[in-house]
């Protein structure tokens, strides 16, 4: 059954909104009013769209005691006891909990675990995969550090993916995914297993993320290039750690004041996505069955080059598509990730 009391809260909310929208002139109010607006008008039209069939089903009813209409009513009762159901569907989906950082860009940190420089180059490679993905959905990326490993791909790579709704579709990936190939240091042409520690993060906001002066502490480095003849050594390197939470987060590009600029914007999405996932892990106390906790250390996903299969243990999904993957095409196993985590939140509500 579908809460009406919840229903009516959010009906009477969406009016205050459409009023008070016309009597304030406070620019931070009518921001906040304006984003609240938005997020809540699908959801009303989706409850108008339940409502609206409801009621005629019962006038469909009450004319089927008229003798000369009860043809044309039970037309009307059969076509609309077949449209209900997904109309109810719609409205618990739209009733489920945001995820208010759904919306956000997404930071993603990609890191080597176990293979040496193996794993340094499946870093590369899983970078270039979701650089891809984000170009095919119109997103822009941008590296904000960096590290490059000794015979390719990365030591590090920390990347901004801004777009509407990118955090929503990645946030899935975070945990371990992990490599078995023929390395090409490999002489003997036997399979390694190797893997990178991938997270994901939401983009925070100054206003969300207040961080104290007195708990960082900033340190200027030397960074160097890459290596080889044209080593450019500079000062300009920036660490930063947070005291109290022990993060530290670097950046190394030429410009010591915009590293310093990229660190803290890594470290505000850090410590707002620590606030998030506590939000989100009482929300889910209770909840079997969710699609895995987000946790970096938590293997996710498996490639297999040899056989050309991905395979995602969360869901049990196995994809022959290895090729196709690593080129961007990622919605085959996204999509069904977002449709498992929806189906555990409905389970929870009772839908």
């Amino acid at each position: 059954m579908i809460p009406q009391e919840r229903l009516q809260e959010i009906v009477d909310r969406f009016a205050y909104i459409e009023a008070r929208l016309l009597e304030t002139s406070a620019p931070d109010e009518l921001a906040r009013l304006g984003r609240d607006y938005a997020a809540l008008k699908p959801v009303i039209a989706v409850i108008e769209e339940w409502r609206a069939a409801m009621n005629h089903l019962q006038a469909a009813r009450d004319l089927h005691s008229d003798p000369e209409m009860a043809e044309l009513a039970e037309e009307e009762i059969a076509t609309l006891d077949e449209r209900i159901p997904a109309l109810e569907m719609k409205v618990r989906r739209a009733l489920l909990p945001r995820d208010v950082a759904d919306e956000r860009p997404a930071i993603l940190e990609i890191r080597p675990g176990t293979g040496g420089d193996e794993a340094a180059l499946f870093v590369g490679d899983l970078y270039r995969m979701y650089l891809r993905y984000a170009e095919a959905h119109g997103w822009k990326a941008e590296v904000l550090s960096e590290s490059p490993g000794e015979v390719g791909g990365f030591k590090e790579i920390v990347v901004a993916i801004r777009g509407k709704g990118a955090f929503a579709r990645l946030k899935f990936e975070s945990g371990v995914h992990r490599v078995q190939r023929v390395p090409q240091t490999e002489s003997g042409g036997r399979t390694q297993t190797s893997a990178a520690t991938f997270a994901v993060l939401p983009e925070a906001v100054d206003v969300e993320v207040e961080i104290d002066p007195a708990d960082i502490r900033i340190d200027t480095m030397r960074a160097s290039g890459a290596g080889g003849q044209h080593v450019n050594t500079t000062d300009s390197a920036v660490r930063i750690t947070h005291l109290p939470s022990g993060i530290v987060v670097t950046s190394s590009e030429k410009s010591q004041h915009q590293n310093r600029a990229r660190a803290m914007e890594v470290l505000r999405a850090r410590l707002y996505d620590i606030e998030r996932r506590n939000t989100v892990a009482e929300r889910a106390a209770t909840r079997k069955g969710q699609v895995g906790s987000g946790d970096r250390s938590e293997r996710i996903r498996t490639y297999n080059f040899p056989q050309g299969r991905v395979t995602d243990h969360r869901i049990g999904l196995t994809l022959y598509k290895l090729d196709q993957i690593m080129a961007g095409d990622l919605d085959e196993v996204i999509e069904p990730l977002i449709e498992a985590d929806e189906a555990a939140r409905l389970a929870e509500m009772g839908g």
